[in-house]
């Protein structure tokens, strides 16, 4: 495997972070029942990234979340025999909010599957709107994301990595050859 391109750099992710932020406080009219909850790990890094952003737009504080997804996946036996199941940290209820989901990268679509199943456990949201930070395409299920950083066509032989500074000492988006 060897890294065949760099598509976002540090300026890149933060641009499109900020602009994410833009759209949502758009499209909800600001912050009033406005929550988000992002997708263990990356996505908590991210939506936790999101909110600084809105904070600094808006003044307010919205409430994060991280959703661990694990027990929810479809693939959880090719995975690994003994699964790391980490915790869900959702201290807020998100019943009649208008949620907003956060991950790194959207490509089948099964990944936001397994979340929406798990976000049940935790009420019923008035919405609940997808926001990632690259769509790559290959979708296998009828889910898109509603704000989306870079949109990157790719091959099936390829993986786009997200490598972030808080759980990977630098800021970037990677596209790997296998």
């Amino acid at each position: 495997m060897r890294e065949k391109a760099k598509i976002l750099d540090p300026e890149a992710i933060n641009r499109a972070m900020m602009r994410i932020a833009h759209e949502i406080l758009e499209k909800n009219k600001g912050t009033e029942s406005l929550c988000i909850i992002g997708i263990r790990n990356r996505g908590a890094y991210l939506a936790q990234r999101l909110a600084e952003r809105i904070k600094k737009i808006d003044a307010a504080d919205v409430p994060v979340g991280v959703l661990d997804i694990t027990l929810y996946r479809d693939d959880l036996t090719l995975i690994a025999s003994q699964p790391v199941v980490h915790k869900t940290e959702i201290n807020f209820d998100i019943s009649d909010k208008n949620l907003i989901l956060v991950d790194d990268v959207l490509y089948s679509g099964r990944t936001i599957r397994a979340a929406l199943d798990a976000l049940v456990d935790f009420g019923r949201p008035k919405s609940i709107q997808l926001a990632v930070l690259i769509d790559r395409g290959h979708r296998e299920l009828p889910i898109r994301a509603d704000y989306v950083g870079k949109n990157i066509p790719t091959a099936q032989t390829e993986t786009v990595e997200v490598r972030l500074h808080e759980c990977d000492d630098k800021d970037e988006v990677v596209i790997i050859e296998k």
